[in-house]
C-alpha cells in the first residue's frame, strides 16, 4: 500500500490519513497477524467532546439459541428532553477487533443529533468465537432493547438498528433475522459500508485491491476469522446477500466509501433492497476510504455522512415501522427515506 497512488482520488483529510498508515504499517494490515492487528486497531481514549445527558455500561442477560448469553452495552441518552426512539448501534472492525470505545464519539454524536437514545453493542469476536456468537448477542441486545424500551422513554415501535463493515452486515442480518423470526421490522437500518458478501468478485474487489487500511486482502483474512475454513454452508445470517429475497425488510439508509473494496457490495445490497420493494436511501462518499464514518474528529467527511445518517434516522422515527412481515410487492415505497436510491457524492 501507498498513499501517494491515491493522492487524485482522496480529499485532504482521507490523504493524510492514508500517509499516516503508510509510515505505520509494514505491509497489508492482516500481515501483522491477529496480535498485532488487535494491538494497530486498539482505540485510544475516546474524546468523549459531544455532550448527552448520561452514558451507563451494562452487562445484559438474555437467552439465545436455547443457551444464556450476557452481552455488555454501552447506553447512551440525549441531552434533550423527549427522545425520538433509540437506536441500536454495532461497531465494526472485521468481525474480529472493535470495542464500545472506539466508536463512543460517533454514538454521542448520533444520541444528540437525532435525539435519540444509542445502545452501543460489545458483541463477540471472532476468531475465539466465531459465527454465529456475534449474531447471537446481537440478536439478544435487540431482544432486550424491544422488552426494555419503556424503560429508556422510548416506545418498543421507535426502534432502529445499525452499524458500520461487520458491524452493518451484523445489522442487516438481525432484520433479516427478524423477519424469519416473525418479529416486526426496525424503523430503519442504518448500514454503513456493510459486509453483506462473500464472494469478493465485483469491480471494487480489484480496482480499490490495495486500499488504505482494509485492502482487499485483509478484508478477507477478516472474513476468514469470522466463519473458519469451511464456510460453504453459510446462510442469510451469515451473509445476507444470499438471502433469497429482501422484501419486508426495514426501509434503509446506507452509506459507502468511494474507495474501498466493499463498496460494490453494499451498492448491490442496496440494489436489491430497492428492488424488493424496500425504501433505501443510497449514498457515496467520495474521496474517502474504508473505516472514515466513526471517526468524526479527523474527517470532514465522516461529520457529513453521520449528519445524512441521522436526518434519515429523525425522519424514520416520524414515520415508524411501515415494513410488513412477509411484503412481496416488487415496486418501491418512495414514502420512507429522501433519496431513494440516489447518489449523493459529498466532495465538501
Amino acid at each position: 500500500m501507498t498513499y501517494s497512488q491515491w493522492q487524485d482520488v482522496l480529499d485532504a483529510d482521507a490523504l493524510a490519513v492514508a500517509k499516516q498508515l503508510d509510515e505505520l504499517l509494514p505491509g497489508p494490515l492482516h500481515t501483522l497477524g491477529l496480535d498485532g492487528v488487535r494491538k494497530f486497531a486498539a482505540p485510544t481514549p475516546p474524546p468523549r467532546t459531544t455532550r448527552v445527558a448520561s452514558v451507563e455500561d451494562r452487562t445484559i442477560a438474555g437467552v439465545a439459541d436455547g443457551g444464556n448469553v450476557s452481552v455488555p452495552v454501552r447506553i447512551y441518552q440525549p441531552d434533550r428532553t423527549t427522545r425520538a426512539g433509540a437506536l441500536l448501534y454495532i461497531h465494526g472492525g472485521g468481525f474480529t477487533v472493535g470495542s464500545l470505545d472506539g466508536v463512543d464519539e460517533l454514538c454521542r454524536v448520533i444520541a444528540d443529533e437525532a435525539c435519540c437514545v444509542v445502545v452501543s453493542v460489545d458483541y463477540r469476536l471472532a476468531p475465539e468465537h466465531p459465527f454465529p456468537a456475534a449474531i447471537i448477542d446481537v440478536r439478544a441486545a435487540y431482544d432486550w432493547l424491544r422488552a426494555n424500551s419503556a424503560e429508556l422513554g422510548v416506545a418498543p415501535s421507535q426502534l432502529a438498528v445499525g452499524g458500520d463493515s461487520a458491524g452493518g452486515g451484523l445489522a442487516a442480518s438481525l432484520c433479516l433475522d427478524l423477519r424469519r423470526r416473525g418479529i416486526a421490522q426496525p424503523v430503519m437500518q442504518l448500514l454503513v459500508y456493510p459486509a453483506v458478501d462473500d464472494q469478493f468478485t465485483r469491480p471494487s474487489w480489484t480496482e480499490f485491491k490495495n486500499a488504505p487500511l482494509l485492502d482487499a486482502g485483509t478484508a478477507q483474512w477478516f472474513w476468514k476469522q469470522y466463519v473458519g475454513d469451511s464456510p460453504a454452508d453459510l446462510d442469510e445470517l451469515a451473509v445476507p446477500m444470499k438471502a433469497g429475497s429482501l422484501a419486508g425488510l426495514a426501509r434503509a439508509h446506507i452509506a459507502t466509501a468511494e474507495v474501498d473494496p466493499l463498496r460494490d457490495d453494499g451498492e448491490a445490497y442496496a440494489a436489491g433492497l430497492h428492488e424488493a420493494g424496500v425504501a433505501v436511501r443510497l449514498q457515496r462518499y467520495t474521496g474517502v476510504f474504508h473505516g472514515f464514518f466513526p471517526e468524526v474528529q479527523t474527517y470532514a467527511k465522516s461529520r457529513r455522512a453521520v449528519l445524512d445518517a441521522c436526518e434519515s434516522l429523525q425522519l424514520a422515527f416520524r414515520l415508524g415501522s411501515s415494513a410488513a412481515i412477509g411484503q412481496t410487492s416488487s415496486r418501491p415505497r418512495r414514502d420512507a427515506i429522501p433519496g431513494d436510491l440516489a447518489f449523493d457524492g459529498h466532495t465538501a
